[in-house]
């Protein structure tokens, strides 16, 4: 008798990424000699919660069969008492599956951006020095349907455009450093794979607190539509998460290759030849151009880029737009300048 179906699914998808990154590791090794080279480290990102542990075990499960090595990260974020004894905790749990090898980091918490922003920076900056600091060649995240579906939601209320809508990638990060093996299976499976093999799972009181935007979302934005529209509205945002996707990338490489097309000689924007292109376009150029400046992309949004685009289709001789980062954005004598300062 083989797996659970939950237990399947979630070593199936966990065993494709890693074909995935095997394959893109030899193909390295080859462009660079003609040695056989190490097997990579792959490193789990691990909370305790059910998703996050039900992609470790199907890790240790899957990482032997292919000769890669196989280790964990956990983070403890010190937001809620006791978080580090609950770290040490998820240490063991990775260890008694034969990850190797395995670490507890600490960090500490801003408040730019809000508390869920702010520890997600946190995160991240601690996940990509433990994977600098081991040489592993991808972190795996244990995100599932359900989080793409809120990711969905949470950027169309922002009304932060199509890039927004496309959710989170599969694969992500310097070098494509994130993987996201479980973006098509949902919560439930993660869950019920934890509970057949007997995992212990630690279920984060945030994730339940309505002070949270995205908790708030999880208990009562979804239900509320799945009880309006019927069931499979989470199956819905994830499809359209992968559209979005598909279409941003698209426009983000036409606005690449458009750029140099719209800059004098001394690499200015030419606010008549910007007007001429498609609104989606032309302002994917105005936002990295002003990303190039110095405007932080997480501060940089919609708003700020229409009132840029202004200076081109409404021009009426209005002054400097203030962007993120000091950054300055005016029209002089047709050519568009975005500075800092």
């Amino acid at each position: 008798m083989g797996p659970h179906p939950a237990v399947a699914a979630i070593r199936l998808a966990v065993r494709r990424v890693l074909h995935d990154l095997l394959t893109e590791h030899h193909r390295t090794a080859a462009a660079l000699s003609h040695e056989l080279p190490p097997p990579p480290l792959v490193l789990v990102a691990c909370s305790g919660g059910a998703d996050s542990m039900a992609l470790a075990s199907a890790l240790a499960f899957e990482s032997p069969k292919l000769g890669i090595r196989a280790g964990g990260v956990t983070v403890d974020h010190g937001l809620q008492p006791g978080s580090d004894l609950r770290a040490a905790e998820v240490v063991l749990r990775l260890r008694e599956l034969g990850l190797d090898p395995v670490d507890s980091v600490s960090v500490t918490v801003g408040r730019a951006g809000g508390p869920e922003a702010a520890a997600r920076d946190a995160r991240y900056a601690a996940l990509d020095t433990a994977a600098e600091r081991h040489g592993a060649a991808a972190v795996l995240l244990g995100h599932t349907r359900d989080d793409q579906a809120e990711t969905v939601l949470l950027g169309l209320a922002r009304g932060s455009g199509i890039r927004s809508l496309s959710g989170m990638a599969a694969v992500s990060g310097a070098d494509g450093r994130y993987r996201r093996p479980f973006l098509e299976l949902d919560r439930q499976t993660a869950r019920k794979a934890c509970m057949v093999q007997s995992l212990p799972v630690w279920d984060d009181p945030h994730n339940a607190d309505p002070a949270y935007t995205r908790s708030r979302l999880r208990h009562e934005g979804l239900p509320a539509l799945e009880k309006a529209l019927g069931k499979g509205v989470v199956e819905a945002l994830a499809r359209t998460a992968r559209l979005s996707r598909d279409d941003a990338d698209a426009l983000d490489s036409w606005a690449a290759q458009a750029e140099a097309t719209v800059r004098d000689a001394a690499g200015l924007l030419e606010c008549a030849k910007l007007y001429a292109l498609p609104p989606a376009v032309r302002r994917r150029i105005l936002r990295r151009a002003a990303i190039a400046a110095g405007a932080p992309a997480g501060s940089l949004f919609a708003r700020h880029i229409e009132e840029v685009d202004r200076l081109i289709t409404g021009w009426r001789g209005q002054g400097a737009i203030n962007l993120p980062g000091k950054v300055v954005a005016r029209r002089q004598g047709g050519r568009l300048v975005i500075r800092q300062g």
